[in-house]
């Protein structure tokens, strides 16, 4: 069976490094594969933050759920001159998030708890360990609202705080878009496919998604899921992708 996908858009940064596995694809089954974002994140002004009229300072414990977050929350500490106090507690969904923290603070000497399966119930369960604390979450201006109502069941006081801004990657004129499947990460990308082209007809164009709130939006839009990660089979987006093209080349 001729495999009739030349043409893959990935809708992510380009992967740093040469070891991604999107490089062994392309080479191992001869597709082209290009990666391009459609969405993008902006930062939100100090002037913006200031109208959610919160004061920083006033938490005793800051929850990350991105590294994105990390980056506007003392992006945002700086512009407004705020130190933070070394006894300011950080909860993170991921060890990663966590690590990544060491890019703004010395690790080792702060309090850093994070969910060992990145799950967010566990998160919850950790910051419930905590009552007495004072949480600010920082946010996208869209985000999903499954934390904030498990927080709100334990009786967390807590407060989001939008610190950046989820924006459509909009496509120029004269950008070819002729590809055989697209590949999404987030309901956002969804919204910003069917933004940049209106008139989108997906015919054979075959749809990938990693998520279920992905996989959710991709119906909800009355698109057809032909990909879909992560399975008990694929936990990663390559490792479904590879599995289709496998089958596609009828190996």
């Amino acid at each position: 069976m001729a495999l009739n996908i030349k043409k893959l858009l990935v809708s992510q940064p380009k992967p740093a490094s040469e070891k991604s596995p999107y490089f062994d694809i392309a080479q191992k089954y001869g597709v082209e594969i290009n990666f391009r974002p459609f969405i993008k994140v902006e930062p939100l002004s100090s002037k913006e933050f200031r109208q959610q009229r919160i004061s920083i300072l006033d938490y005793s414990a800051i929850v990350f759920t991105a590294r994105t977050a990390i980056d506007h929350f003392f992006r945002l500490c700086e512009e407004l001159r705020i130190t933070i106090p070394e006894t300011m507690k950080y909860f993170c969904m991921t060890e990663a998030i966590a690590v990544y923290l060491q890019k703004y603070i010395v690790y080792r000497k702060r309090k850093i708890f994070f969910a060992q399966s990145g799950k967010q119930d566990e998160l919850v369960t950790l910051i419930a360990k905590h009552p007495k604390e004072k949480y600010l979450i920082p946010v996208s201006d869209v985000h999903k609202d499954d934390l904030r109502q498990l927080l709100e069941a334990k009786k967390i006081n807590f407060k989001e705080a939008i610190m950046y801004r989820t924006v459509s990657n909009d496509f120029t004129k004269d950008e070819k878009f002729d590809y055989d499947m697209l590949v999404f990460f987030s309901p956002a990308g969804i919204s910003s496919l069917l933004k940049n082209f209106p008139d989108f007809k997906q015919d054979d164009i075959r749809i990938g998604c990693f998520g279920p709130s992905t996989a959710k939006a991709v119906k909800d839009a009355g698109l057809r899921l032909d990909v879909e990660a992560p399975t008990p089979e694929a936990p990663s987006m390559t490792a479904a992708l590879e599995q289709y093209l496998k089958k596609e080349m009828g190996d």
